[in-house]
């Protein structure tokens, strides 16, 4: 497991390259670097993902939980210049290249750490957001949305997107267990747009 994404330190050599990207009507540009998800481009889960976000109706911070180079977190950041948006990753490459990322594009309301799942984020949320690291297992996975039912506030929503194929059913099944409600938002590709809400 130690050469993919999901690892704390890539043991790829390091060969940094830049991107560009638009996000809800904001335009990027983006490092990326060998070692870290989607290196080359941002990848459609995360696209359509950050696109169907809509803020809840409750005040507070927002958390991109595997947030990878950046693209979801600064996407929310700009797009929300009034919450802070905490961005975490296992990925040290990851997580340094989303700080670069957002000095570069002079975003300032996000606070980026290197966390196991939530570790370093704090409670009383408005929402999660993620693009689960699926090769991390279903272990993994299910507990990133326990966690992030624990750190939301009341009124606070998960969001994930998750391609049918790689479990977006029981994933489905799952969030209906933690959450008082589950809603498929979008199916687009195979990708399923969940979204949960905590009461």
């Amino acid at each position: 497991m130690s050469n993919h994404y999901y690892s704390n330190r890539p043991n790829v050599e390091s060969k940094p390259s830049s991107i560009s990207h638009t996000g809800r009507g904001h335009q990027f540009t983006l490092e990326t670097d060998r070692g870290v998800f989607s290196k080359s481009g941002v990848d459609f889960g995360s696209r359509v993902l950050m696109e169907a976000f809509q803020a809840p109706q409750i005040e507070g911070d927002f958390a991109d939980v595997g947030c990878g180079y950046g693209p979801i977190g600064l996407t929310l950041a700009k797009d929300f210049p009034g919450r802070v948006v905490h961005m975490v990753d296992v990925n040290e490459r990851a997580v340094e290249l989303a700080g670069k990322n957002a000095s570069r594009n002079g975003i300032q309301n996000v606070r980026i750490a290197v966390s196991d799942g939530m570790e370093r984020v704090p409670d009383q949320l408005a929402a999660v957001i993620t693009n689960p690291p699926i090769r991390a297992g279903k272990e993994t996975i299910f507990r990133f949305y326990q966690q992030a039912y624990d750190r939301l506030a009341s009124g606070g929503e998960l969001w994930v997107v998750i391609q049918k194929k790689q479990g977006a059913p029981s994933t489905k099944d799952f969030l209906e267990e933690l959450f008082s409600e589950v809603e498929v938002v979008e199916k687009v590709k195979g990708y399923w747009i969940l979204n949960a809400k905590k009461y």
